[in-house]
């Protein structure tokens, strides 16, 4: 990242450098409420002084968590866990955010909903790796696709080349 390797650094360290992820299934913490999370998103050296700033954009992007603030992050729904996971991770001021099936167990319109924030956060400049298994959904929102095949890169290359290969049309699409 960077000309640094970080292959070896701990996951800690790479959230320093604004390497954050998202993991799939959320992971928010249930018994406390959608402040503390967020909170925690910030904790670290290089956030912690920006926390301030980062909970107004925060709360900005995802008004529905300014509504909840003072609730237990476990009585969210799906969609709504998922808006404060995202919103925690931009809390620790991601350079880099990596975004673990973010559609997984959601409704279609907060499917359209979550992309659309990811759409207006890679537009602001933020780089984002996403792992998706709705190629459909990928192809609409990616700039470039690596579709792995029992742990391998079996197609690679632009989004639009990607959906046009006669391998991903029959394979993954369908047509």
């Amino acid at each position: 990242f960077e000309g640094t390797d970080v292959t070896a650094l701990t996951p800690r360290a790479r959230v320093e450098l604004g390497i954050v992820q998202v993991p799939e299934g959320r992971l928010v913490f249930p018994e406390m409420s959608v402040r503390e999370n967020l909170l925690l998103g910030g904790i670290t050296r290089r956030a912690r002084s920006n926390r301030a700033r980062q909970m107004e954009q925060v709360l900005e992007l995802f008004p529905r968590m300014k509504e909840r603030l003072s609730q237990n992050a476990g009585t969210l729904s799906g969609g709504e866990q998922q808006m404060l996971a995202i919103g925690r991770a931009l809390m620790a001021e991601a350079r880099v955010l990596m975004l673990d099936e973010p559609s997984l167990g959601l409704s279609p319109l907060f499917v359209q909903y979550i992309f659309g924030i990811i759409d207006k956060l890679h537009a602001e400049g933020l780089t984002i790796l996403l792992v998706e298994q709705n190629l459909n959904l990928t192809l609409r929102h990616a700039q470039r696709c690596y579709v792995l095949e029992r742990g391998r890169v079996a197609i690679e290359g632009p989004a639009d080349a990607i959906k046009n290969d006669p391998r991903t049309r029959s394979a993954y699409l369908g047509l």
